[in-house]
């Protein structure tokens, strides 16, 4: 199989010329040492935040959100009412910052896009998961007919799943070509006015992928392939996001931008519920690849209620109480 060359890395151009190149270069990269990694999360997780910190991370964190819902029931009714949301998540506190993204099913795109507007989150990326999620079990075809239909709806950022059968069964060349042609797919229909393509997140499923060493695998292939951001699941499986995945990830990003000078963004997701686990996830950016990573442009929470407790601490911490049980709305 030939296979071009990553656009984002044209230094690793020869390890991308072929499939064979690609398995070799992948199969090269360092052991993870499982027991290292974990206890180094462990350690990070255990870090304690001073209350003069702690407000500018729930902050942050909050900012960070792809406030999430995935369901087959979704209604208009409901993004709508998750778009105002996220645009003014604490009606009694105009400062509290609004969410990064709202994610939603390709269909309702538009929804919240038009939804976004009308309720003063026009900053608010429209996020939508595509490429057969969860399963990703599809026809190229229609992945980048789910993709290019996500992306004239409206939506700024694309959540792509891999194939994770082809990654485990060893065929690296078909995942990295899947990955590219989304890439490709996420560019606006010409004459749409809408400036750039939207932005490309790789979801993993790194609760199927079974090992460490399949998680950094993982990684380099999707930055070589051109994902803007990496993700660690779908939060439709057993094991999401966990600190030891998600440190091994934003390992290989830093080591990804000092070897190609481009940096990825991070995203776990699933599982992340409330904001003592947010502010551990802020600490291990911090110390693995530092300050450029705290930024909702480079690292992302996939979440559905981890809003609402970053919502409770942070009024806890501003006026000293906890909040009723009907101070934040029930998605």
């Amino acid at each position: 199989m030939t296979m071009s060359s990553a656009s984002t890395a044209p230094a690793f151009a020869d390890v991308t010329a072929s499939d064979a190149a690609l398995r070799r270069y992948l199969h090269g990269l360092p052991g993870v040492d499982a027991v290292g990694l974990e206890a180094r999360a462990a350690t990070l997780g255990t870090r304690s935040i001073k209350t003069t910190a702690k407000a500018y991370a729930l902050d942050l964190a909050i900012s960070m959100i792809d406030l999430t819902t995935l369901e087959g029931a979704d209604t208009p009714g409901k993004v709508r009412s998750l778009c105002a949301k996220g645009s003014n998540p604490d009606p009694t506190d105009r400062t509290t910052p609004q969410v990064a993204a709202i994610c939603v099913y390709p269909d309702m795109a538009s929804t919240a896009k038009e939804a976004l507007a009308a309720n003063g989150g026009a900053g608010i990326k429209v996020a939508s998961v595509a490429t057969a999620f969860p399963s990703g079990r599809a026809p190229l075809s229609v992945k980048l007919a789910d993709t290019r239909e996500a992306v004239a709806a409206g939506a700024d950022e694309i959540d792509m799943v891999i194939d994770r059968g082809a990654f485990l069964a060893g065929r690296y060349g078909k995942v990295f070509e899947e990955i590219q042609a989304v890439k490709e797919a996420c560019r606006r229909p010409a004459g749409s006015g809408d400036g750039e393509a939207a932005h490309l997140k790789v979801i993993f499923e790194n609760g199927e992928l079974s090992t460490y060493d399949n998680i950094r695998r993982a990684s380099w292939l999707a930055m070589l392939a051109g994902a803007d951001f990496i993700k660690t699941s779908t939060g439709k499986v057993a094991v999401n996001a966990t600190l030891p995945n998600t440190l091994l990830m934003l390992e290989a990003v830093r080591d990804f931008r000092a070897a190609t000078g481009t940096q990825i963004g991070v995203k776990p997701a699933g599982g992340i519920r409330n904001a003592k686990d947010a502010l551990r996830y802020l600490v291990v950016v911090n110390e693995t690849v530092g300050p450029d990573w705290l930024s909702p442009d480079w690292f992302r929470f996939g979440a559905s209620s981890l809003l609402n407790d970053l919502l409770m601490q942070r009024q806890k911490l501003n006026t000293g109480r906890y909040s009723g049980p009907d101070y934040v709305t029930v998605d």
